[in-house]
């Protein structure tokens, strides 16, 4: 015990207990945390009239890390008491610290995320180190579940309903000086020494201190469920949670429900409700996919899991754009603001000047709303040298090509810059679709050449699909891989193929809303299908948004290389739509003002009311939920089709790819999860079920099949 929290008395007989796990690199709530908090909380209690009061300390660069993931992640419903009983023991030995009749301060030296807030939160008083590290909030609702340890009912008590909903709801997490704004923390401090002095200083100056809610008479500020103000606004949260969250995910329904209901009871019963509502949670379906991906798999990624093992991390000092587009201009963005120097080249200067002046007006945006000073700001733009001269390039360790998606192009500019850059850098295409061995036979230097496939746009995007080649080396994977996290974006790293894996899997999700409708499927249905699927965005929006005529280029490039090579090129249905979309009615996307949604001027996109006229059959055999699994299938059996052939590395990489690339439903733990959580088997006949009535692109993929035989699910 005394290894894990150490009990120091000082001659104020101020107590400090400095949580200090041993072999971790953070404080986290695991049953060895449990037993030795309870330990030394027996011993405060034993020895509390010789205690004047206590400080929460660590010993760690954060506070604490929260609730322990593997244990959360194992529990399964057959252990739904014991998970209920354990939770309850834990908030039983926080809530003996806050009512032990002592003032309990807490002492937050770095990040205090999810379980740690929460003890803090069991503090009579909490102070807080003043800088960038220093992160405070609730955030369990992003992995499906909601604050366990007494978060629901003491921020609620300590904010009010209202005030208290979009930390919880929305997982919020403020730095130092907003927490102290918000009311969640009571006091900023310089550093580790003034921490501690400001929290004693706290304690000797309020030897009575207690929780609010422990003052007889407390009421909730802004009141119960009953206040007719609150009445008045919570008929509304459930209907504004729902079109939100389209049912898909149970947290933040949970969440409101445990706010209400715990208002209206005692603190303790609040904790009880708390408990019900988290080990439902938690032992749901959605925690175990949201858990897995966005914690487990998520931090194998970051962790390095799919660089190559054996060279030294590499950081990029200069790189080289080809093209100034949009692409460009927001690589180019991502790359200065992590401090990178950055030659933009354009065919021409005024191209070139544009594409800078992108990255300029996000910044400017940024310096008006208080969030960079405008030094920041020049320093910044100072790093993104416009040329249209290749000669610039010079010096370049990293180039990332963004020209036109045409391979003859793309040809042209490699062999031009390879003259002019070093021998040693690596030269990355940022292509959607063409194939990168191919792209590669224009280059001198195959073995560094490499895929670095953007999402636009590329300033919000958070994922980065790497590609290797036939002859790409794992130099030039390693510099990919350490270049993308040196911009703070995710990468995953999969095999060559027409399309990869993102640009895909991406098109079987816009020709599937294209088919839909040429089925005569009202478009309102389809696209609202795939929002009640998980989806942020129907297909027919995300057609638009990448414009019609560019899925008709890539169609006609698929085509044109399928049959070179001897391949026979299929077009289902839906090709003809497109054609007669931009033919004959002259609608080529957003872009254009006009494709499946009218864009009037300074008002909101609807859908075109052609789609009903020229497209809609009132006879349409399509229930909704074949519209919703259509959607969610033809993403995971083409994702499976993708590992089959090996064109995906790991079943991480897929999940990771889908919901932070393709914008697949996040409850479902990404696109091969999907088809783990739905039962191998259960998958397969489902998918044979759409094969039967929509076509054979339903058709599970013989790994499916093979896993659901033998009993497997996708895993790494």
């Amino acid at each position: 015990m005394t290894e894990a929290i150490r009990f120091e008395k000082d001659s104020d007989n101020i107590v400090t207990l400095t949580i200090d796990m041993p072999g971790a690199s953070a404080n986290t709530m695991t049953e060895a945390f449990v037993r030795a908090y309870t330990e030394v909380i027996e011993r405060v209690e034993k020895e509390i009239d010789g205690i004047s009061g206590i400080i929460v300390a660590s010993a760690k660069k954060t506070f604490f890390a929260g609730g322990d993931l593997n244990d959360l992640y194992k529990a399964t419903p057959d252990q739904a008491q014991k998970f209920f009983d354990g939770v309850q023991f834990m908030k039983a030995i926080m809530r003996r610290l806050e009512t032990c009749g002592k003032p309990v301060a807490a002492a937050i030296n770095g990040a205090a995320l999810g379980g740690g807030f929460e003890i803090a939160l069991a503090c009579h008083y909490r102070v807080a180190i003043n800088n960038k590290k220093t992160q405070i909030g609730l955030p369990e609702v992003s992995l499906g579940l909601l604050p366990g340890g007494g978060g629901v009912a003491r921020m609620t008590r300590l904010l009010g309903i209202q005030a208290a909903l979009p930390y919880l709801m929305e997982g919020k997490k403020v730095n130092a000086e907003k927490a102290l704004k918000a009311g969640l923390i009571h006091e900023l401090a310089e550093n580790g020494e003034d921490l501690v002095a400001k929290a004693k200083a706290w304690i000797k100056a309020n030897p009575e201190a207690t929780a609010p809610w422990d003052v007889k008479g407390y009421k909730i500020p802004g009141g119960t469920p009953s206040h007719p103000a609150v009445a008045q606004i919570l008929p509304v949260v459930p209907a504004m949670l729902r079109d939100k969250s389209k049912g898909c995910y149970p947290a933040p329904e949970a969440i409101v429900s445990a706010v209400v209901e715990g208002a209206q009871v005692d603190f303790d019963t609040a904790c009880t409700i708390e408990s019900r509502y988290f080990t439902k949670l938690t032992l749901s379906q959605t925690a175990k996919n949201m858990i897995g991906a966005f914690w487990f798999q998520l931090n194998e990624i970051n962790a390095g899991g799919s660089r190559p093992d054996g060279i030294e991390k590499q950081v990029t000092k200069k790189v080289g754009i080809l093209g100034a587009g949009m692409m460009g201009a927001g690589v180019a963005y991502s790359s200065a603001i992590a401090g990178i120097e950055v030659v933009l080249k354009d065919v021409s200067m005024e191209g070139a000047e544009k594409g800078k002046a992108y990255s300029e007006k996000l910044l400017q945006k940024k310096v008006s709303k208080g969030r960079m000073a405008q030094e920041k700001m020049d320093s910044i733009l100072a790093l993104i040298k416009p040329t249209d001269k290749a000669a610039d390039l010079e010096g370049c360790d990293l180039i990332i090509e963004a020209v036109f998606e045409d391979q003859g192009l793309k040809a042209k500019v490699t062999k031009e810059t390879e003259d002019v850059i070093p021998a040693t850098a690596i030269f990355g295409s940022n292509t959607s679709t063409l194939p990168i061995t191919g792209l590669a036979e224009a280059s001198a230097r195959p073995e560094q050449f490499i895929g670095i496939h953007f999402f636009s746009p590329v300033d919000k995007m958070p994922l980065v699909e790497i590609i290797m080649g036939d002859k790409t080396g794992d130099e030039a994977l390693a510099k990919a891989f350490d270049y993308v996290q040196q911009i703070k974006k995710t990468p995953i790293v999969v095999n060559d193929s027409r399309g990869f894996y993102t640009s895909r899997v991406f098109g079987t999700f816009i020709t599937e809303g294209g088919e839909m409708l040429n089925e005569g499927v009202s478009a309102a249905s389809i696209e609202q299908g795939a929002l009640q699927a998980g989806m942020p965005v129907g297909p027919l929006a995300i057609a638009d948004e990448v414009s019609l005529t560019l899925g008709q280029h890539v169609r006609a490039e698929t085509k044109k290389a399928v049959e070179a090579e001897g391949g026979t090129f299929t077009e289902l249905p839906s090709a003809k739509l497109i054609d007669l979309m931009v033919g004959e009615f002259d609608r080529k996307g957003k872009a254009a003002g006009a494709g499946f949604y009218d864009y009037p001027e300074g008002g909101k996109k609807k859908l075109w009311s052609g789609l009903k006229e020229h497209f809609a059959k009132d006879d349409v055999d399509v229930s909704f939920q074949d519209i919703k699994d259509r959607i969610l299938f033809i993403f995971a059996i083409e994702t499976a089709r993708c590992y089959e052939e090996g064109v995906l590395r790991s079943v991480r990489d897929a999940n990771i790819g889908s919901i932070f690339g393709l914008g697949y439903a996040p409850w479902s733990g990404g696109t091969l999860q999907f088809i783990n959580q739905y039962g191998l088997k259960e998958f397969v006949a489902r998918a044979k079920e759409l094969a039967a009535k929509y076509g054979e692109r339903f058709e599970p993929p013989a790994i499916v099949i093979e896993k659901a035989e033998k009993g497997e699910i996708f895993e790494d």
